[in-house]
């Protein structure tokens, strides 16, 4: 740690490493130095002037934003010439400031307002008329409002150094100084938003969001993004069951401030014209509307009747639903159903590295090791498109504390900007590549390495064995595709393993085996869409799918229950490092139920006696029933995340052959996204893997 200098702020005597700026020394004590420019973890702009202060022995005011604190320093926050001066700065940024609040999206949230309130003055004095610039649109979901810009520069270092993606940048001098687009009229980047959450004032503003409401007239509630698997916080704007924006504006969570365009944009899939809001039934070989209380009773009859001859199902779960309602499947397909035919689309090889790992030194990644680690490895996969969150973390990193980077890919990725040297190799080439940055690893003390799908079965444990041989700390994340991929394995939907990876010891089907099988009396999916890029069944099985629209698996269904989405249920998630964490449901949606109510419902239906069927409860018996779940629930209930303690050996024969992304771009979430409008509408839609570029 470094050293502490002592100094007093305000008449009262604090202490801060040596280095820390005088902005950030003081907020760890409850004192606010305003300012519009500086934004913690960007770099300094001393810009707007807002954050001066009175240092004594100091002829001037001092900006704290580039002011490190030292030892014996005296600062006063607040004087008369300290709000003399802030009272001149908000009167000078407010010459050609248009004074409509009123209609401003910022209005009850902007920063130009609280100072003005704080420090204005009744009346300005400068009476020309205001400059007027119309609004310009950059793209589907971000408008510009030029006279409304301070020119605070935050929007263009978010955009360069935080996203890597250079998309704004300041056009002329002095006063017809802007903020541009790199294209001129457009956007051409990654469309994430966070310009505009960094926006101190209205200037950007959000295109799903502008003119729909006022924060104080919305319910905020803090769930997790229902796209990735990096398992970003957002906090929903909920007004008349509508979810209005998303955003991380108070830093919690995982990612700090951080979504991206799917986070930030992307719930409205949930809203799509396209949802399906009442059960269907094939009746004459096309899919009409039936009652729940019909349909219901028509599933649990079919299977009653399988299960009494002791015929044959299939379960294939998903990728996105909860903990709580993986772990019920599982229970309800091996004890209920009598099956262990239970699979999911696995996207990245997590049981041989627990397996891996057993008796060795090597640990699991979480996402803030990521920060923090002196050099970072990243294998076979395009991350800033397939985990935004995680790539965002790399560049902070690469920032504060000038990790060193080693891309391993099979095509250029973003990260090459940030490399310390880059490797381009074929597809399954990328461990066998490692050996050439052996002793550039070692001598980094401490190494992270990220692997995807091209990396699994004995390459992992080979991989293992590599970092093993470096005698440095190392960590790993083996890296799968959406919000519950990890969630989904250590709950026990495969055939393999049950929950908390312990291994069955009962053969059962994988998808692949059950699409193919003739065999197969019913086959039951939940949340997912294997026949995306099939034509069709092999056999002709009794066919329920549990999903929120009419997906390809679903239309050559017997049965089709409607289904609610990530934003309309509780529970908790696993995401892509092993930490947990906790959904609240922001939403309803007519004439749907959550998949573990569909369950529950199945089950009474079916007089089978599985246990309680609440959230609160499964995560109850999970905490006390599956290995490494044991997590502290105070943690999760105030929005905060629990490593899992799952741990090898896992003694099983993984099937590499049905680990593999869906290759999901930072526009693209499996078959959800296409319901998406934000996402649909742009023109970086669907993007491009290893393309070098932000689409």
């Amino acid at each position: 740690m470094s050293d502490l200098v002592h100094l007093t702020i305000d008449g009262k005597p604090i202490e801060a490493p040596a280095g820390t700026l005088l902005i950030d020394a003081v907020r760890k004590y409850g004192i606010e130095i305003p300012a519009f420019c500086y934004y913690e973890g960007l770099a300094l702009q001393a810009a707007c002037r807002m954050c001066l202060v009175e240092v004594e022995k100091m002829p001037k005011l001092q900006t704290a934003c580039t002011l490190p604190v030292a030892e014996g320093m005296v600062v006063r926050t607040e004087t008369p010439v300290v709000a003399d001066a802030r009272k001149a700065m908000l009167e000078l940024v407010l010459t050609n400031h248009p004074l409509d609040c009123p209609v401003c999206d910022k209005g009850g949230e902007c920063e130009l307002q609280d100072m003005t309130f704080r420090y204005g003055a009744g009346e300005g004095r400068f009476n020309e008329t205001k400059q007027h610039i119309d609004e310009k649109q950059w793209s589907p979901v971000v408008f510009f409002d030029r006279p409304r810009c301070i020119l605070c520069y935050r929007c263009v270092r978010i955009c360069n150094e935080g996203m890597g993606v250079a998309a704004l940048g300041i056009a002329n001098r002095a006063v017809t100084s802007e903020i541009i687009p790199n294209e001129a009229d457009h956007l051409n980047c990654d469309e994430c938003g966070m310009c505009i959450d960094v926006c101190p004032v209205g200037a950007l503003t959000s295109g799903p969001y502008r003119y729909k409401t006022r924060p104080w007239e919305m319910d905020h509630i803090a769930t997790i993004c229902a796209h990735c698997a990096d398992g970003c916080k957002t906090t929903l704007g909920v007004r008349n069951n509508s979810i209005i924006r998303a955003n991380n504006r108070d830093h919690s969570g995982l990612n700090g401030d951080f979504l991206c365009v799917k986070g930030r944009f992307a719930f409205d899939y949930g809203a799509s014209q396209e949802r399906l809001q009442t059960p269907l039934a094939r009746v004459d070989g096309k899919l009409e509307p039936i009652s729940w209380t019909r349909a219901l009773k028509t599933i649990a009859a079919k299977f009653g009747e399988v299960r009494q001859r002791g015929g044959a199902f299939g379960v294939i779960g998903s990728n996105h639903t909860t903990n709580e309602e993986n772990y019920y499947l599982q229970k309800f397909a091996r004890q209920g159903l009598g099956t262990n035919n239970i699979d999911h689309h696995r996207t990245g090889d997590v049981i041989t590295l627990i397996d891996a790992l057993a008796g060795k030194g090597g640990q699991l990644a979480t996402v803030e090791d990521i920060y923090n680690a002196p050099a970072v490895v990243v294998l076979g996969c395009d991350l800033s498109h397939q985990h935004p969150m995680l790539a965002y973390q790399l560049r902070a990193n690469v920032r504060h504390h000038q990790a060193q980077i080693y891309p391993i890919t099979p095509g250029p990725v973003r990260e090459d900007n940030q490399a310390t040297r880059s490797l381009r190799v074929d597809k399954g080439g990328e461990v066998e590549a490692l050996g050439s940055l052996a002793a550039e690893l070692k001598q980094a003390g401490g190494v992270v390495i990220l692997y995807g799908d091209p990396v699994k079965g004995d390459a992992v444990r080979k991989l293992v064995d590599f970092g093993e041989s470096l005698g440095v700390p190392v960590k790993y994340v083996a890296l799968v595709d959406y919000s519950n991929s990890r969630g989904a394995i250590e709950m026990g939907l495969t055939p393999e393993l049950l929950p908390g990876m312990t291994p069955s010891n009962t053969g059962g089907m994988r998808i692949g085996q059950m699409l193919a099988s003739t065999d197969l009396d019913v086959l039951w999916v939940v949340g997912a869409n294997p026949l995306k890029n099939r034509a069709a069944l092999a056999g002709k099985p009794f066919l329920v799918v549990q999903d929120l629209f009419r997906t390809e698996t679903a239309e050559q269904a017997d049965i089709v229950l409607p289904a609610g989405s990530a934003y309309e249920k509780n529970g908790t998630v696993t995401n892509v490092c092993g930490q947990v964490q906790m959904l609240k449901k922001g939403i309803g949606a007519m004439g749907t139920k959550t998949d573990l109510d569909i369950f529950a419902l199945l089950a009474k239906e079916m007089k089978l006696d599985l246990g309680p069927a609440t959230p609160d409860a499964l995560l109850a018996e999970i905490r006390t029933t599956v290995k490494g779940y044991d997590v502290v629930l105070a943690v999760l209930a105030t929005g905060g995340a629990a490593m899992t303690g799952v741990n090898g050996p896992v003694a099983i024969d993984v099937p590499v052959d049905a680990i593999h992304s869906a290759n999901d771009t930072m526009y693209t979430s499996g078959s959800i996204s296409r319901y998406s409008k934000a996402l649909t509408s742009l023109m970086e839609y669907p993007g491009e893997l290893y393309s070098g570029k932000s689409k």
